[in-house]
């Protein structure tokens, strides 16, 4: 985004008018605890309203989805992206936390962004969150597509990384897991939440244009998951491989902006029609 150093009269006010706006706003999230966002918009009336998940234990600040979000508001199209319950600026501990809470908190920041401003046309998710977006789409009915970056086709993928590290984990003990060199603390009723979704079925029935992102160097979720994804959808559906990119889109800027200018090509004549 860029600074806003106004000079005096007019035309500072028509400078300012001009400029992409980033405002931090505060909802409650599914376990009753405030949840935290970034709503980025571009001067003017958007194109569209995107609504944007984040991976498993990141937050809304992750450097390749603040790209992202940028290269969407130089787009016209307004972006939330707001922390999980315990994570980030969000309250709550996230070893209360489960699959289904997270799509829980993305209805109820749909249901904020409806309120607020208007309900958004784009639901994105990235890894985890983008399972979670094929879940929850069926809930937010102005959501008239869905992209996923980086995403498992089904909660089996977490559920066996969560488990070797944690096996036999009883509903209400706790223990820690490693998470992409990052030590978090899990209860296992996190795990056993993961056998409750039938992500597969939530594709299947999806209704609405799906667009699948994925690196086939990803070493963290592999580019098979993606084929899953698309393979489950019905028609219309695209694939797109991100050649040469990491799985969280922090190691070049340019594939961060590669994925925007996909967003805005593909759901441009869909997320514009939701009101």
């Amino acid at each position: 985004m860029r600074g806003y150093d106004a000079g005096p009269g007019a035309t500072g006010l028509v400078e300012m008018a001009m400029l992409p706006r980033r405002e931090r706003v505060q909802f409650p999230g599914s376990l009753g605890h405030p949840l935290v966002g970034r709503l980025d918009r571009p001067p003017g009336e958007p194109r569209a309203w995107v609504l944007m998940a984040h991976c498993f234990t990141c937050g809304k600040d992750l450097k390749g989805m603040n790209w992202i979000a940028r290269e969407l508001v130089d787009r016209r199209i307004a972006v939330l992206r707001f922390d999980f319950t315990g994570l980030g600026d969000s309250g709550g501990d996230f070893a209360d936390t489960s699959f289904t809470s997270n799509v829980d908190d993305l209805v109820a920041a749909a249901d904020w962004l409806r309120a607020a401003h208007r309900a958004p046309g784009l639901l994105v998710g990235h890894s985890l969150g983008g399972t979670a977006a094929l879940v929850a789409a069926g809930r937010v009915p102005e959501v008239r597509a869905v992209a996923t970056i980086a995403a498992p086709a089904d909660t089996g993928h977490m559920r066996a990384f969560l488990a070797r590290q944690a096996a036999d984990l009883a509903p209400d003990a706790a223990a820690e897991v490693d998470v992409m060199g990052r030590a978090v603390r899990i209860r296992g009723r996190m795990i056993a939440d993961l056998d409750r979704h039938d992500v597969a079925a939530a594709t299947a029935t999806l209704g609405r244009p799906l667009l699948v992102l994925h690196s086939p160097e990803d070493t963290v979720v592999d580019i098979a998951e993606a084929r899953r994804i698309f393979e489950a959808a019905r028609h219309p559906k695209s694939f797109v491989a991100l050649d040469g990119a990491d799985h969280l889109l922090v190691e070049r800027e340019s594939d961060a902006r590669f994925v925007a200018e996909l967003l805005t090509a593909w759901a441009g004549r869909y997320a514009a029609a939701a009101g």
